[in-house]
């Protein structure tokens, strides 16, 4: 395979990742980031639903070796978990960090060398986990850590409830997408998020990231360079509507489209306030799942792990 070069490098040579950044920020001046379009002035300080200002929150950082196996190869994946969140599910699994706000304030050029220590620690890519909140920040801290020679793949982990005009400034700088695709109904995604809208936003958002970097690419030592991860939670109960969710992906993002099946799904947080979530999955249905998701056509399934492996 040709040697690497991550696309933000020839986006930062041609100025373009600096136009990005700034087109970026000004939308935090009525902040119109997110499918939520809180309208709130970020640049003075004020906070909508992701109660985020003008500077980014971070809750940890670290090499992470528990996320799909083409992210975490032999040193781990970059893992930065940004405080807060514009999706807000009742059941997630970092609830402290999500609706708990656990985490503190930093600045570009801080998140800039959390990049870069990253990076120095051998992590084969930078993964930025729930990202959507804060895409200006980001692509600042991008442009002031290429000078000082950040070089790995960066990684978009987001919830898929993300605007495509957003995403379209991400367009030559993120490398790698990995966006959930939560929910088919919209009443579900009601009742866990307050977003009955999230289908048909998460639809828009998959295609648009699939035309960016299209298919996953690995390397020859199976280590991911390019390309859509998409991951699917199975709920109790069929409420992620998995079925629809596979054939959209097959039908109308690609066939090839690498899907990781989740089945790690437990009450956290809130779930107990929606019906049917109030249980942890069981064996059967995380595998009725996956058989669903090959009869849609979803075969290049990440491989099991954890307490269905």
């Amino acid at each position: 395979m040709p040697s690497f070069q991550p696309a933000y490098i020839r986006a930062f040579e041609e100025g373009l990742l600096r136009q990005k950044a700034e087109q970026a920020r000004q939308l935090l001046s009525a902040c119109s980031l997110c499918p939520r379009r809180c309208g709130v002035a970020r640049l003075s300080g004020k906070t909508g639903i992701c109660k985020t200002g003008v500077r980014a929150w971070v809750s940890s950082w670290g090499p992470h070796f528990g996320e799909e196996q083409p992210l975490v190869g032999t040193h781990g994946s970059g893992t930065i978990f940004f405080t807060h969140c514009n999706l807000m599910c009742l059941f997630c699994q970092n609830f402290d960090i999500s609706h708990g706000g656990c985490g503190q304030p930093i600045s570009d050029r801080q998140l800039a060398d959390i990049m870069l220590e990253l990076q120095s620690q051998g992590c084969h890519n930078i993964n930025l986990v729930s990202p959507s909140h804060v895409v200006p920040q980001i692509l600042s801290a991008v442009e002031a850590a290429v000078p000082d020679g950040l070089s790995i793949p960066l990684v978009f982990n987001t919830g898929g409830y993300d605007r495509v005009s957003t995403l379209k400034l991400l367009d030559k700088v993120v490398d790698i997408y990995m966006p959930d695709f939560k929910f088919w109904d919209p009443r579900v995604a009601q009742r866990c998020c307050q977003a009955a809208d999230y289908p048909q936003v998460a639809c828009r958002a998959v295609k648009e990231m699939h035309r960016q970097v299209g298919d996953l690419v690995l390397d020859d030592a199976g280590i991911a360079r390019r390309g859509l991860l998409i991951r699917h939670l199975v709920l109790p109960g069929g409420l992620a509507g998995t079925r629809q969710v596979m054939r959209f992906i097959a039908r109308n993002v690609s066939p090839n489209s690498y899907v990781n099946v989740m089945g790690q799904y437990r009450p956290c947080g809130r779930a107990g306030e929606v019906d049917g979530l109030g249980e942890a999955l069981s064996p059967a249905e995380y595998h009725l799942a996956v058989r669903t998701a090959r009869q849609q056509g979803v075969t290049r399934l990440d491989g099991p792990r954890g307490m269905f492996a």
